[in-house]
């Protein structure tokens, strides 16, 4: 159990504290609902672009993502590759659009153009996906941070979840950006911190191309994959087709980064703020990806545990497979310092085959942590809670807890903790604002601006209570930023596919919209599902296209048979 010292609490505390403390300051007083919506379309916008990157960058991304550099490499950056043309179409098609019409969310427009039923639809599929997604986003610091300092994890998804429903239910979406442009502040500063402090605890004749080197033995520099292989879950092409599609629909439809930008002062603040995202989201995530890989550079030179999770490992050395586990831990420190002999020659040996063989002891090294997983999942099959033999979520949190400098672990903690409070309360401002508008207000009479901004605040307390009670209940994944992203690519095609029969399929009337859509969540949901039991081979972003694909084809299709019949009558 790892125990801060005195500075790190400070740090971490007094860094929270004045962050939630300014943002709810700053924003005192929102009377109406423009303010209290749209931030009184006040921001500025670079506001707009860390807002937008805050509201995505959850601690998610700076817990898993460095872990899965760890295990995989950089090819996880293929990802992101269609963002920038989402944000070109985005800036193009949607900002515009949203301006013209005045809207406070996104799906108040499906209604001008479909109907009402269509539009509670659309908003009911992102109340269900977004809700999900908070809860995660409060449980997956959580969870890592109880395992690995030994805090009680009820506690901590309060903590977290009550931090953030104070400055978001007090200030609405203005707080959420004032806050959040700190938070990004903060969490450039913590990583590149940590980035520096890696590379300067490697050995003294490692340079950094060196190490980049070594890392390269391993395969852990391969960004791009062309290949249409389907069993690779991130190429090149994943990433251009179905990473474009996902990105379309999370900016360009999911209202908890439309309200983001609709904050903005004018179109053209809105859309440089998109641009900025554009421009910046990339390479943010390729820094990031390489801290992880210098992390598995780093335990080239330093012993690392088979399983980085610390209460698996306490688990099975309690259990019948401890012996066995103790077995592969000798035989790990065994190759640790074969690997030694081989790296040390490494920056002055002529040698061509020392890759080959730097690259053979870490893949026998990763066939002793898959051995060593085996166990684990086998000591806690008779379990009543399960343990995550899958340490990718804990590489980086261990690395930080145990070779940092006092202080510089509270930062980073702070930065976890940032991240967390900002996704989350983008999301719930978003889920407030989508139920007061698209549910509350255009099913019940006119509500005076007062009473609007009230039931808002009722409502968005409410689904911070929602998130807090899914963070309790959660299970866990193989890798938790990807678990984001299954959730979202489950939805977010089938939205997506609704605004682009609005925007470009005008012979599209509402009912053939809201039968195709019911049957494409049903169908995709299905696919997701036979991936999932391995009946077929479908990695999950390519279910953003899909579906897209599918309720459009589908609406097109009902609504052509709709005016045949009718023709004919």
């Amino acid at each position: 159990m790892q125990t801060l010292s005195w500075i790190d609490w400070s740090v971490l505390c007094v860094t929270l504290v004045a962050i939630v403390s300014y943002g709810t300051w700053q924003t005192r007083g929102s009377k109406n609902v423009k303010d209290y919506l749209r931030g009184g379309n006040t921001s500025k916008w670079w506001t707009i672009g860390l807002s937008v990157m805050a509201t995505q960058a959850s601690a998610i991304t700076f817990l898993s993502t460095p872990g899965q550099a760890f295990n995989d490499g950089m090819g996880f950056v293929q990802f992101y590759f269609g963002l920038p043309i989402a944000m070109v179409v985005i800036c193009m098609v949607f900002i515009p659009l949203y301006h013209r019409l005045k809207v406070y969310t996104a799906y108040e427009f499906l209604e001008n153009r479909f109907d009402l039923k269509t539009r509670t639809l659309t908003a009911i599929l992102f109340l269900i996906q977004r809700g999900l997604a908070a809860g995660i986003t409060i449980f997956a610091p959580a969870i890592i941070l109880s395992v690995v300092l030994g805090w009680d994890l009820l506690t901590l998804n309060i903590a977290i979840g009550l931090l953030v429903i104070i400055y978001t239910v007090s200030g609405g979406t203005r707080a959420v950006n004032v806050t959040q442009k700190h938070q990004m502040v903060v969490i450039f500063i913590g990583m590149l911190v940590a980035f520096f402090l890696i590379v300067d605890k490697l050995p003294q004749d490692i340079t950094f191309s060196k190490a980049l080197d070594i890392a390269g033995a391993s395969s852990k520099m391969e960004v791009l994959d062309f290949s249409f292989d389907l069993n690779n879950r991130y190429t090149f092409w994943s990433g251009i087709i179905g990473g474009t599609f996902l990105m379309l629909s999370y900016f360009g439809t999911d209202q908890s980064q439309v309200q983001r930008y609709l904050s903005g002062k004018s179109v053209k603040e809105m859309q440089l703020g998109l641009i900025f995202n554009g421009l910046l989201k990339v390479p943010m995530q390729f820094f990031i990806l390489l801290v992880g890989v210098m992390v598995f550079v780093f335990y080239q030179f330093n012993e690392a545990p088979v399983n980085f999770n610390p209460t698996a490992t306490e688990l099975v050395l309690n259990s019948e497979y401890a012996e066995d586990y103790k077995i592969l831990q000798e035989e790990q420190q065994q190759i640790f310092r074969d690997k030694q002999k081989i790296i040390s020659s490494f920056s002055t040996s002529e040698d061509k085959n020392i890759a080959k063989y730097v690259a053979a002891a870490n893949l026998a090294n990763d066939e002793l942590r898959k051995e060593a997983r085996d166990l684990i999942d086998k000591a806690s099959e008779n379990q009543d809670i399960k343990v995550e033999s899958n340490d990718m979520d804990y590489v980086f949190i261990h690395f930080i807890l145990n070779n940092l400098p006092r202080g510089l672990i509270g930062l980073l903690l702070a930065v976890i903790l940032s991240a967390a409070m900002s996704s989350t309360a983008s999301e719930l401002n978003a889920l407030g604002s989508t139920t007061t508008i698209d549910l509350y207000k255009r099913n019940t009479s006119e509500k005076t601006e007062a009473k609007m901004v009230k039931a808002s605040k009722w409502f968005t307390l409410l689904w911070g209570i929602i998130a807090i009670g899914v963070a309790c209940v959660a299970n866990l994944a193989e890798n938790l930023i990807q678990l984001v992203n299954i959730i979202g690519s489950i939805f977010y095609g089938n939205v997506l596919g609704i605004f682009l029969l609005a925007f470009f399929f005008k012979f599209v009337k509402g009912n053939a919209v809201f039968v195709s859509a019911l049957i494409t969540q049903v169908l995709v949901i299905a696919l997701y599902l036979l991936d999932e039991y391995e009946i077929i081979n479908l990695p999950f972003l390519w279910l953003n296209f899909i579906g897209c694909a599918i309720v459009i084809f589908i609406a097109c299709l009902l609504q052509t048979f709709s005016h045949d019949k009718t023709i004919n009558t």
